[in-house]
C-alpha cells in the first residue's frame, strides 16, 4: 500500500529536493525519515510539468492531504512567472491575489486544503534557488564573495560559455570551490554550515515554510 502524505511540496529540480529538507533541520525542525518525512517533496524536472494544471488539481485532491505548497524560481521575469503558475493554478484555487505576497502565498483552496507559493529567491526579484542561497553566505565572508563574483564577470570576459541568466550559479559554485573542503555540492554546504542556514536573509523562507505545513 502507497504511503499517503499529508503533507506534500512540489518543486521544479533535485536540488530543491536536497536543500530544502536540510535547510529546515538546521532551523530547529525534524524532518522525519525517507519513507516517513514531515513533508514529502516531488521533483517535476522542470517548471513545464510543475505547472501542469492537472497535476495540482490531482495533489490537491489526493486523499489524506493537509497542505500543498509549490517552491519555483522566479527566472528573469519575476511577474510573467507569477502570472503563469497563478494561472495554472486558477483550476483548483481561483481566486490567487493579482500580486505575489512578499512573504510567499498561504491560503485555503475551495476544499479546505492550506495551499502556499513561494518564488525562488524572494518573491519578487528576478533569480532562483541557488540566488536565494547566495542570501545565505556568511556575513564574515562577504569579502571573498565579492572576490568570487568579480571573477565570474572576469572569465565571462575570456569567453566562459555560462549565459548571462547562469551567472547566479557560477557565482556561487565559484565560491564554492573556494572553501575547505573545495567545491562541495548545495546540500552539503548547508548542513556543513559553509551556507549559515540560519541566517536572517532564509527565515522569511522558513518561516514560510513552517506556517504552510504547521509546523
Amino acid at each position: 500500500m502507497a504511503l499517503i502524505h499529508k503533507n506534500v511540496l512540489l518543486v521544479e529540480g533535485v536540488q530543491e529536493v536536497r536543500v530544502i529538507p536540510e535547510l529546515i533541520e538546521a532551523n530547529g525542525i525534524d524532518w522525519g525519515t525517507k519513507k516517513n518525512p514531515i513533508v514529502y517533496i516531488r521533483d517535476n524536472v522542470g517548471y513545464s510539468n510543475l505547472s501542469d494544471p492537472d497535476l495540482i488539481a490531482t495533489e490537491l485532491q489526493e486523499s489524506g492531504r493537509s497542505a500543498l505548497g509549490i517552491v519555483l524560481d522566479a527566472d528573469e521575469k519575476p511577474s510573467d512567472r507569477w502570472y503563469s503558475i497563478r494561472n495554472a493554478c486558477h483550476k483548483s484555487v481561483p481566486d490567487l491575489p493579482a500580486d505575489l505576497p512578499e512573504n510567499g502565498l498561504i491560503c485555503d483552496a475551495p476544499n479546505g486544503i492550506k495551499f502556499g507559493i513561494w518564488m525562488m529567491p524572494d518573491n519578487k526579484q528576478s533569480g532562483m534557488l541557488e540566488t536565494f542561497l547566495a542570501y545565505m553566505i556568511p556575513n564574515e565572508t562577504e569579502i571573498l564573495w565579492q572576490f568570487a563574483q568579480s571573477s565570474v564577470e572576469q572569465a565571462k570576459t575570456q569567453g566562459a560559455k555560462f549565459t548571462e541568466f547562469q551567472i547566479d550559479k557560477a557565482n556561487i559554485y565559484t565560491w564554492l570551490a573556494w572553501q575547505n573542503p573545495p567545491g562541495r555540492q548545495l546540500h552539503q554546504a548547508v548542513i556543513e554550515k559553509i551556507l549559515d542556514p540560519t541566517h536572517p536573509n532564509a527565515q522569511k523562507f522558513v518561516t514560510w515554510f513552517k506556517e504552510l505545513y504547521g509546523l
